[in-house]
């Protein structure tokens, strides 16, 4: 069959282009054709086998979702010129899977969207304008796919007609080989990081994330370790201002990386201490790296730790997320005992499963 994805995508980073590009390669591998429809970039190109088609616009966050359905619908709309597509599939209900349902339903085309979290969580509770577009795109999708029970039952909520019935799990999935903990001291050594140990957060630097919160946790800690914070956003400036002014210790800030497989070996403890999270796909990457894991008791974070890989913590109280870092970094036998159980809980999510009922498993 042959397969349009609508979509973030490398080498854009992050969660929902790493969720496209693994469907993408399993489909390929299994012998579908698969054409991928993202943001411009100019390091567009095909990989994996997977034909890769950048849009117009510009590639500036917050501008770029505003032009991108109406340049995905026309990218899609030749795309079908020349070939035959036999599904659409939009990846985050608002701009993608809006132009993948639009374009789907007018050429009768059988069209699935993902939501993936923020689309969800943020935009459709805190924008009213938004609320009738997403609803729209629920309705006239054939399938909704959600990439945790959390992001389902907001789905659900939503109180479309028929959504239940159309709404099932995707998971998000790590690639079990490219992530393990067979990596060099490479980032230690790069950074001079090698006599305390590593707590380490990857994310969007975005208010949603709390780094803030991380730290102000810091300036508290009962225990002395090196706070790694890899990615850029908009508070990248802002962030890196309160540790200067504030003088707190031992913040390195790497901005943007795309070889984390290469820096989560490094560390001793990740956290995710976002005040929303569909699901938290940089913590079963570092579970495959056979490390433990912090993350709020929020959304889908809570679906992926449990006793015998983490801690869950409150992100709206600075004490909670300072104490699990204490007690990772106190406790050399807990962190054994969690480290040694990662990897298991990281292949519960090793798998990576066509949702589409077209194709078969």
């Amino acid at each position: 069959m042959k397969i349009a994805m609508v979509g973030q995508f490398p080498p854009h980073v992050g969660g929902v282009g790493v969720h496209i590009h693994t469907l993408s390669k399993k489909l390929v591998s299994e012998g579908h054709e698969v054409y991928v429809i993202t943001y411009p970039h100019k390091e567009i190109k095909d990989v994996d086998g997977i034909h890769v088609i950048g849009t117009k616009g510009l590639n500036i966050p917050g501008v770029r979702g505003l032009m991108f359905k109406k340049n995905a619908k026309k990218a899609l709309k030749n795309l079908l010129k020349k070939e035959d597509i036999d599904i659409i599939h939009g990846h985050y209900l608002f701009p993608a899977g809006a132009a993948a349902v639009e374009v789907g339903n007018e050429h009768n085309i059988k069209t699935y969207v993902t939501a993936h979290g923020s689309d969800m969580f943020e935009l459709y509770k805190s924008q009213p304008l938004m609320r009738s577009t997403i609803r729209n795109v629920l309705k006239n999708a054939d399938g909704v796919f959600a990439v945790s029970n959390a992001l389902k039952h907001e789905i659900v909520a939503t109180g479309v007609v028929g959504i239940a019935e159309k709404t099932k799990i995707s998971w998000n999935s790590v690639d079990i080989n490219r992530f393990n903990n067979k990596g060099n001291n490479s980032f230690k050594n790069e950074h001079g990081l090698t006599d305390k140990p590593i707590v380490l957060f990857v994310g969007n630097l975005i208010k949603r994330k709390n780094v803030d919160s991380l730290l102000e946790a810091k300036k508290i800690a009962n225990s002395d370790y090196y706070l790694v914070v890899v990615g850029d956003g908009p508070l990248f400036k802002k962030l890196n201002k309160k540790v200067e002014e504030e003088n707190i210790r031992d913040v390195i800030f790497t901005g943007s990386r795309n070889d984390v497989e290469n820096i989560i070996p490094s560390c001793d403890v990740l956290i995710l201490p976002s005040f929303s999270e569909s699901f938290g796909l940089v913590l079963i990457e570092a579970l495959a790296c056979e490390k433990p894991v912090i993350g709020s008791d929020v959304g889908g974070i809570s679906e992926i730790i449990n006793e015998n890989v983490g801690l869950l913590v409150n992100p709206k109280k600075v004490s909670s997320i300072a104490k699990a870092i204490d007690k990772i970094i106190n406790d050399d036998e807990l962190r054994t005992v969690l480290s040694m159980n990662a990897r298991n809980r990281a292949k519960d999510f090793a798998e990576v499963t066509i949702p589409y009922d077209e194709v078969k498993k």
